[in-house]
């Protein structure tokens, strides 16, 4: 089981992060910018975030598992993975988090207790909810609570 892993997509192999750009090349005009808000129960909002909870949950100290479930539910959102980042504590837990063009997923486990807690926060097209059933099915969790929020009403 590795310790510590720190994975870059494909994609950000290849091009540096916009972040190294001239960032006055990246701004688009006024009429022409996409701000990539999603739309939720006819709400717009700048993202959905959903807080969840996995209670009675197994393999919680599987850094694998942790880190394919993660790509599992980027490909399930049809979200765009940037980067993923997963570590093992000792003696026990895993934390990790994905960021996506449209923002993050974030877990942190605490395999003696059976529980994980996780961030999906998405914007745009990308459907966080698609998650759910992922994570539901990888960790055979006895309880999921999901709560949701939506950021930027108004904005």
């Amino acid at each position: 089981m590795r310790q510590n892993a720190l994975l870059r997509s494909e994609k950000g192999l290849r091009n540096p992060g916009t972040a190294r750009r001239n960032p006055m090349a990246l701004v688009a005009a006024p009429d022409a910018r996409e701000d990539h808000f999603a739309l939720r129960h006819g709400v717009r909002c700048a993202g959905v975030h959903l807080i969840v909870d996995l209670h009675g949950a197994k393999d919680l100290d599987d850094i694998d598992l942790v880190e394919a479930t993660l790509r599992r539910c980027v490909a399930a959102a049809r979200a765009t993975l940037l980067h993923l980042h997963v570590h093992h504590f000792q003696p026990n837990g895993v934390s990790g988090v994905a960021v996506l063009a449209e923002s993050h997923i974030s877990i942190h486990t605490w395999p003696d207790a059976g529980y994980a807690a996780l961030d999906v926060f998405m914007c745009g097209k990308a459907s966080p909810d698609a998650c759910i059933p992922v994570l539901r099915e990888a960790f055979r969790a006895d309880r999921v609570e999901v709560n949701e929020i939506l950021r930027g009403q108004g904005a």
